[in-house]
């Protein structure tokens, strides 16, 4: 489940800062450098937690159509049963407590333990009271959680002899009188996560690997609420990576301390469900040496009224360049066709599209109140550059030797005419080539990006093209390779995929945001195309603000436009579904977007 993303927000747009595991360490650190214990902080963790529980617990319940494990007659049970899955870490830690503050609040609870062996589950007679094991400093505040579970009678069972009796009777049916540990596990209502914490960077192996696969077995199977402590087990918090599908699949994320990257971009979108915050530290957050890696988008600035004064050329010119046919093909006509009408819905006030003259009438017929030259009339394209208030260039330009030359030809042109700039597509492949051959435009495109709008959209694939690097390794990190790019060939730079990152340059000072909207219906052919023009018409309107025209304020509004077209209940005309949204279907959704957004002079007040 995402957050929630509000169609109509006041400036200034809402954010929440995102930090990896180092940050979140020295947080901690600096906290207990204050004189606080950290016991204390993981007794608070998970008393806040468990409360959580039990309320989310309760609200899910109470839902009408609400079917607990897909037995209508558990829901009227007076008590509620829980499967607490730990580890030997502190995230474990975290476990064993919640286990015991919920048996306190009166929920039969199971410890599953994983990668603990018979001896691990002793009790130490010599720390079995509470005052002798909230005071000892000889053991780990994980093995003094473990000891406060045990000494108060929460009930465990290893994880490697549950594997036995699942082998021996796979079939066993539950009865709570018996309380069968496999089956109790299997068929509680809450399966709670504590197995790895925010520390995991590489993919759970052995007895881990298969914990994990089987917790999602029985949550697939029984469908209980699942809920992670902090983060799924298996989703690498620093980069939002999961090895080989080896991750707990939650459905809400109980995040401690701060918020972390990894919940909110790549897999981590799969993995964490809905994500809730349980504020323990908030002084430690001021500290200004730990900025946040990124910051989380969630809903847009608002747009102004317009004055009715006004003409087409007070909202701005758009120039397309793109919608190329190569010889042997019948071309991308399409691309440009896309990335114009996406403009246009925007609210740009006029459009030129520079393709080749085999899609004039096909752009003429879709879009009538365009403009079109041809793309290889390069003197009165360049004409038009001198003319236009923001060029996009690339949709479909072709990646031949031809298109090459068009493509540095017109570049030039646009920063010697010193204009706003949106790169996309072939374009993208024609900067890497360039940039590989060291030609003096990508010095000249880096120093133009100072003073001017430069923005560049590439999808992971394109990034690594212009990295000189495989996919693989911008997917293992995402992060790092938008700062790369940035440093590389200056300007503001999306790098698209799940959790969208946009990083914009303001006063030599990079801000990487994570974009909230979007879903997978838009993993199709055209979208790109579709924001490369959003992108240029938001950038011509000059009567908006800086925020209002910004890259992540475009690449927010291309998300909500797409979860208009599969979520919205209130313009039925628009409603499509993930399956079968297509980029064509977004221009509509972007003009109703941009409406709902827009708020009259008097709302500021």
């Amino acid at each position: 489940m995402k957050p929630d993303c509000h169609l109509a927000s006041i400036m200034p747009n809402e954010t929440t800062a995102l930090y990896n595991s180092e940050q979140v360490y020295a947080m901690e650190q600096a906290w207990f450098a204050q004189g606080h214990d950290s016991f204390g902080l993981m007794q608070q963790a998970a008393w806040q937690m468990a409360q959580y529980i039990q309320k989310a617990n309760e609200q899910k319940c109470a839902r009408p159509s609400a079917s607990i494990n897909g037995t209508p007659a558990r829901r009227h049970r007076y008590q509620q049963w829980a499967s607490i899955w730990v580890g030997k870490g502190n995230n474990g830690g975290d476990g064993w407590l919640i286990a015991h503050y919920l048996q306190r609040m009166g929920w039969l609870v199971q410890v599953v333990t994983v990668g603990f062996s018979k001896d691990d589950l002793e009790t130490d007679d010599s720390i079995i009271k509470d005052a002798d094991i909230n005071s000892a400093t000889s053991i780990s505040n994980a093995e003094r959680a473990k000891q406060i579970a045990l000494a108060h009678g929460c009930r465990y069972h290893r994880f490697e002899e549950m594997c036995t009796e699942w082998d021996a009777s796979p079939d066993i049916d539950v009865d709570a009188s018996t309380w069968q540990a496999s089956d109790y596990a299997a068929h509680a209502d809450v399966y709670i996560d504590a197995i790895f914490g925010i520390g995991l960077d590489r993919a759970p192996a052995g007895i881990y690997q298969s914990a994990i696969h089987r917790f999602n077995q029985l949550a697939k199977c029984y469908k209980p609420f699942v809920i992670a402590v902090d983060i799924p087990s298996g989703l690498v918090a620093a980069t939002g990576e999961v090895f080989a599908g080896a991750a707990i699949q939650a459905d809400m994320t109980l995040c401690l301390v701060a918020r972390k990257f990894g919940l909110h971009t790549k897999d981590g979108m799969d993995y964490s469900g809905q994500v809730v915050d349980i504020a323990l530290i908030p002084y430690a957050l001021e500290d200004d040496a730990l900025k946040p890696v990124a910051k989380l988008i969630t809903s847009a600035y608002a747009l102004t009224s317009r004055q009715q004064n006004s003409y087409k050329g007070s909202y701005g010119h758009v120039l397309i360049i793109g919608g190329n046919r190569v010889d042997g093909s019948q071309g991308m006509g399409g691309a440009a066709i896309l990335s114009a009408s996406s403009a246009m819905a925007t609210g740009a006030g006029k459009i030129t599209v520079a393709c080749h003259e085999a899609f004039h009438a096909a752009l003429l017929t879709s879009l009538p109140d365009a403009m079109t030259i041809n793309l290889h009339d390069v003197d009165g394209v360049r004409q038009l550059l001198k003319e236009a208030n923001v060029i996009a260039i690339g949709m479909g330009l072709g990646r031949d030797d031809k298109a090459k030359k068009l493509f540095v030809c017109y570049l030039k042109a646009a920063i010697t005419e010193e204009k706003p700039i949106v790169i996309d597509a072939d374009g993208l492949y024609h900067l890497a080539a360039l940039h590989k051959e060291h030609h003096p435009l990508i010095a000249a495109l880096q120093q133009h990006s100072f003073h001017h709008s430069v923005c560049l959209t590439p999808h992971s694939g394109e990034a690594a093209k212009l990295l000189g690097m495989e996919v693989s390794q911008v997917e293992s990190d995402r992060l790092a390779a938008i700062k790369q790019c940035a440093t590389d060939y200056g300007g503001d730079w999306v790098l698209k995929g799940a959790g969208s990152l946009v990083l914009e340059q303001r006063d030599q000072q990079a801000q990487i945001y994570v974009c909230a909207t979007g879903n997978a219906g838009m993993a199709t052919a055209g979208m790109g195309d579709v924001l490369s023009g959003l992108i240029a018409g938001l950038l011509a309107q000059k009567d908006l603000i800086r925020e209002s025209r910004s890259l992540q304020q475009a690449v927010l509004l291309h998300g909500m436009a797409g979860d208009m077209l599969i979520n919205q209940t209130d313009k039925k005309s628009l409603l499509i579904g993930q399956r079968g949204l297509q980029a064509q279907d977004m221009p509509a959704a972007i003009r109703h977007v941009m409406q709902e957004i827009t708020v009259s002079d008097d709302s500021w007040s």
